[in-house]
């Protein structure tokens, strides 16, 4: 049988490792610095914990997990025990007696499941950040993967809106010590409950922010055409009609929709909301053509209550490398209530593929061996063997080739493997204290004292 990898996921290098990992550490790094601390949830959840929270479209995504066991299936125990799985596949998978667990979908559904669990335990705001892997059984495309990583930093326990503006300045910067030129895009779930009601169809709010979301895929007509299958009438499609031709000018926006939000009190608090943070994020220094007030940016996910955000890079075709928003209500369906939490996201598998077609990563992201020793036989490989482990414990990388094979076939391997030097420790150099290392970069070769090779 061919070997061949599941649809939607990848094998990664040493070299794909090594750049990953240089991301990640920055992010990391920031996500400490500003005052985040790390957390780890299982790969995957009861059902229950996940469905109902990201939207009829995010729920039919989650990737659900059949029940081997007998005892987690009583019902069927005699169809398991006949090994007819097909019948029990052919049941709605619904039903808790065939799957009870699922891959997690995001790290924020988890995370507010943590906080319900431990909020007793906690001290509040309570700010984590969070590196794992998600699934999604969605469709693999372009910087769209079944398995992928998610980098989030979230707060609980705050209602301030100088969190939003925080989290604006964790964005910038992690993605200038990267070299990634990106824009925010900024919206607030009560200017689309606004909008809603203006246009009468506050009861089709999950339908109208589902189409909005997708204008960047579908346009304006693919938006106007779903909309209309989901029964929203074409007079509050007019309506809305000036959502489609919006200005740059982000103040001129706001202050247009102040004029239809003229006692719509949901409404006017997204935009007073939405102001100051762009406000405050230009007196902290922001150049606001790094932020973008996009009216129609609705993300689609049903537990969003304030602020949303997308980022994506300026130099490069991707959707969005990054997102998120407040969720002020999220560990209310685990009982606990008065919980208010925002939080963002980095792809990390987007922000890697975009670095990558803009050339990006440094040469010092990816970690080659600094010396490969030949391996000449006999009493000539124990002390190469003890000039090794020297090396090791000054925390520099060095290896024996295992063999003694020819000189040109050690050279191939060192050269294939990005290796940096090759070191000849003869007799010769045994006997004078001496070692000789080619730099395989520059094609130099020096003898040089044991001492100074030791530095």
């Amino acid at each position: 049988m061919k070997p061949s990898l599941a649809k939607g996921t990848r094998d990664f290098t040493s070299l794909e490792v090594s750049r990953r990992k240089y991301i990640i550490n920055i992010l990391q790094k920031n996500f400490e610095l500003f005052g985040f601390q790390p957390l780890e949830t299982p790969s995957f959840e009861n059902l229950s914990t996940l469905t109902g929270k990201y939207g009829e479209e995010g729920d039919r995504l989650i990737f659900k997990i059949l029940n081997s066991s007998i005892n987690e299936a009583k019902e069927d125990k005699k169809v398991l025990m006949q090994n007819d799985f097909q019948k029990a596949l052919d049941k709605p998978f619904s039903s808790e007696n065939l799957t009870d667990k699922a891959l997690r979908y995001d790290l924020t559904v988890p995370f507010a499941r943590f906080v319900a669990m431990n909020h007793g335990k906690l001290t509040f705001p309570y700010k984590r950040y969070q590196i794992q892997p998600v699934w999604r059984a969605d469709r693999p495309q372009k910087g769209r993967f079944r398995e992928f990583y998610q980098c989030d930093a979230d707060v609980v326990g705050s209602e301030s809106l100088w969190q939003e503006v925080d989290l604006v300045q964790l964005y910038l910067k992690s993605f200038a010590e990267l070299k990634v030129s990106v824009t925010i895009h900024i919206n607030n779930r009560k200017i689309l409950s606004g909008l809603a009601e203006y246009a009468g169809i506050t009861d089709k709010l999950i339908e109208f922010t589902v189409a909005l979301d997708k204008l960047d895929k579908i346009g304006k007509d693919g938006v106007v055409k779903e909309l209309l299958e989901r029964n929203i009438s074409q007079e509050s499609i007019d309506k809305l009609d000036f959502l489609f031709t919006q200005s740059n000018d982000a103040l001129e926006n706001l202050l247009q929709l102040k004029e239809k939000f003229a006692g719509n009190e949901t409404g006017l608090k997204g935009v007073e909301e939405l102001e100051f943070v762009l406000t405050q994020s230009v007196n902290l220094g922001v150049d606001i053509q790094n932020l973008v007030f996009d009216i129609t940016l609705a993300r689609g996910l049903d537990y969003y209550t304030g602020a949303i955000f997308e980022v994506k890079a300026d130099e490069a075709q991707m959707g969005s490398i990054g997102g998120g928003g407040r969720y002020d209500n999220l560990t209310e369906v685990f009982g606990v209530k008065n919980v208010p939490g925002i939080g963002i996201s980095f792809g990390l598998d987007r922000i890697y593929l975009v670095m990558e077609e803009l050339n990006l990563f440094p040469e010092d992201a990816t970690s080659n061996v600094e010396y490969l020793f030949a391996n000449f036989g006999g009493e000539e490989t124990l002390e190469a063997l003890k000039l090794i482990v020297r090396l090791r414990e000054k925390g520099i990388s060095a290896e024996l080739y295992p063999e003694s094979s020819k000189i040109n076939k050690q050279f191939t391997y060192a050269e294939k493997k990005g290796i940096k030097n090759l070191v000849f420790l003869g007799e010769e150099e045994i006997k004078n204290k001496t070692v000789t290392y080619k730099n395989l970069e520059a094609g130099e070769q020096k003898t040089v004292s044991l001492e100074e090779f030791l530095g």
